[in-house]
Order: C-alpha cells, then structure tokens, then sequence
C-alpha cells in the first residue's frame, strides 16, 4: 500500500510538473538564434578604470535619488509591459487585454532565453557585489550583470509596443529608457549594462520583427491592443 501510495505520488507531481509547465510562456527564440556572445563585447575587467568610475556613478545615484525615484525604481524591478500604462492611458490593463497580455509574455520569457546564457558566460559582478558601499533599494540579484535584463526587455517591449501604437512612439520608448536607468538608480546595475541591454533588446526585437511566428502573434496582439484603445 505504502508502495502504491508513492508511486501515485510520484506520478501525480509528474502530471502537475507537466501542467505547470505547459502554462508557462515559450519564447519566440533562445540563445540558439541569437547568440550575444558574438555580438556584444566582453564587460570590463573589475578593477578597471570603467568599472571604478561606474561604481562612482551608482554610488552617486544612491545619495542623490529621491524617494520618487527610488518608488519608480522598485516598481520597474517587475518585468512586464503593463508598467506601461502611464504612458498608454487608463484602459490599458491585464483584464482587458488577455492576447496581448500572453503575447507579451512570450516577449518577456524571449528575453531571459536569450540574455541569461550570456549572463553565465560573462558573468560580471554586480555592484553590490564589488563594492560593500552600495545599497541597493531593489531585489538583490547574484545572477551576472552584464547585460542588464532589465534594459533588454524593457527595450523589446518598447520597441514593439511602439510599433503597435506608432502615435505614442516618443513617449513609450522614453518610458522604455527610464525603465532600463531604473536599474542603475535601484544600485543593482552599471550604466555600461544597461547600454548593452538596449543593443541586446534592439537586436531581439528586430529579428522577431521579421519572424513569421512572431509577426500572427503580433498582429493579433495589436488589433486587440488597438481596438481596446479605441484607435
């Protein structure tokens, strides 16, 4: 009986395992497709002069961020297109929105397949992790900071999202740059990373631009997306 009752457990956490992972956005492409280790240039040493000057400017932000600052900071640590909304208006929201709310997360799980196995290869310190002084106000991270997931998806969202509604283009990619910077104000960041986040998230989103996948996905997310909107 003990005996049955465990293999039923095992199996049962197998099916669940299963389900589970099924729900999970897939990404349009991984590291297989786009390789940034053939495209971005290594980080700088830690003990040189870029890196000691960098670690200058966290530690500057860090005693001349204001509370405001710190607030946008910590939201912005959330990975997802609706920290758009005070951009797009008051009807851009989850509940309304559910194509383009899972379209959007396979934009985000793109992202972490393909900037994470960059990240191992590099793996540059953050900060935090080079310096005792700095403070971070986000959620600390180990993982390595070269370059900035943050500012790579941040970028993609915005980029796509900007293709979406081209009449808001100016304020939805400035969104998109704060959004990166708030990295470096939250002290989890150097600036350096969040450059080479937005040259990473420029070149995603221009190969899932031409993607035919990506593109039914697309359009489907954006009529719903535009029709929301009443655009």
């Amino acid at each position: 009986m003990k005996r049955f009752a465990s293999l039923a457990a095992g199996f049962l956490l197998l099916v669940t395992g299963h389900v589970a992972h099924a729900d999970e956005a897939q990404p349009f492409v991984t590291n297989k497709d786009i390789d940034l280790t053939m495209i971005l240039p290594p980080p700088p040493a830690n003990d040189s002069a870029e890196t000691k000057a960098e670690l200058g400017e966290v530690l500057t932000l860090q005693v001349t961020r204001t509370p405001e600052m710190e607030k946008r900071a910590i939201g912005d640590a959330e990975e997802n297109v609706w920290r758009f909304a005070d951009v797009m208006g008051p009807k851009f929201s989850k509940e309304t929105l559910p194509k383009f709310s899972a379209f959007f997360d396979r934009v985000v799980a793109t992202e972490g397949a393909v900037v994470d196995p960059a990240k191992d290869v590099w793996k540059r310190p953050r900060p935090h992790q080079l310096s005792d002084l700095v403070k971070p106000v986000v959620k600390l991270s180990n993982s390595g900071s070269w370059p900035s997931g943050h500012a790579t998806v941040g970028t993609m969202m915005g980029i796509i999202l900007a293709d979406m509604v081209p009449e808001k283009r100016a304020e939805i990619m400035a969104r998109a740059a704060e959004f990166a910077h708030n990295r470096v104000v939250g002290g989890i960041h150097y600036p350096s990373d969040i450059e080479m986040g937005k040259i990473s998230g420029s070149v995603i989103a221009a190969v899932l631009l031409n993607r035919p996948d990506f593109k039914a996905e697309y359009e489907v997310a954006r009529s719903e997306l535009r029709s929301d909107l009443g655009m």
